[in-house]
């Protein structure tokens, strides 16, 4: 099984990396008990990811493709160190406003702006994870009246800056794709003495090691 694991950054997968002697990174290849893994940092955010998945996977195929990364949460049940798998998330800012009015891609005809993640079997650890849905941003919340009327119009748990985006290509590419986020901080006023993200990376790769194992 061909598998492409996708992160914006090398920080947030490298425990992982290591555990699997990826030492020589940039080596972007290797395989792990049954599956052939390759490794692409993307770069942060939605065009960084685009185009990264785009270049990378019209020059080979995958079974399956993982988006791995930290994120923020809105929901309070859901704190930092928590993992989640992303059951679908929203383009957010795609879309046009209409006074105080929203209108998404779909409302205007603009294409799509909600993705799915692929049902997958045969990984009980991602199924264990605690089922999520996201919003992928331009600009992360650090605002509270933002906050209050995002959470009002999209319900949504927590956000990240690629993963819309890795669904958008995986889909374009014909490769099932999900998404596994661990919680580094809550979503409120920029307030980054309350950050954890070494937490959330540890915890992440810790569950990745795992999902690899099994």
């Amino acid at each position: 099984m061909n598998i492409l694991l996708v992160a914006a950054t090398q920080a947030e997968i490298n425990p992982f990396l290591l555990h699997h002697g990826f030492q020589e990174f940039p080596v972007r290849e290797k395989t792990i008990g049954e599956y052939q893994v390759s490794i692409l940092i993307s770069g942060i955010g939605m065009v960084a990811t685009a185009f990264a998945m785009g270049k990378h996977c019209a020059e080979k195929t995958y079974d399956l493709a993982i988006n791995a990364g930290i994120a923020g949460s809105f929901d309070p049940t859901i704190l930092p160190g928590d993992l989640c798998r992303v059951s679908g998330d929203i383009l957010a800012e795609f879309g046009a406003e209409d006074g105080t009015d929203f209108l998404n891609a779909e409302a205007i005809g603009l294409g799509k702006s909600l993705f799915y993640a692929a049902s997958l079997d045969g990984f009980p650890k991602y199924n264990q994870l605690k089922k999520v849905r996201a919003v992928t941003v331009n600009k992360v919340h650090g605002n509270e009246k933002s906050i209050a009327e995002f959470v009002e119009r999209f319900h949504p748990q927590i956000e990240t800056m690629e993963g819309a985006a890795f669904f958008y290509s995986c889909e374009q590419a014909g490769i099932p794709g999900i998404q596994i986020r661990a919680i580094s901080n809550i979503v409120e006023r920029r307030n980054r003495e309350n950050w954890q993200i070494e937490h959330a990376i540890k915890n992440l790769n810790d569950t990745l090691i795992q999902l690899f194992n099994a």
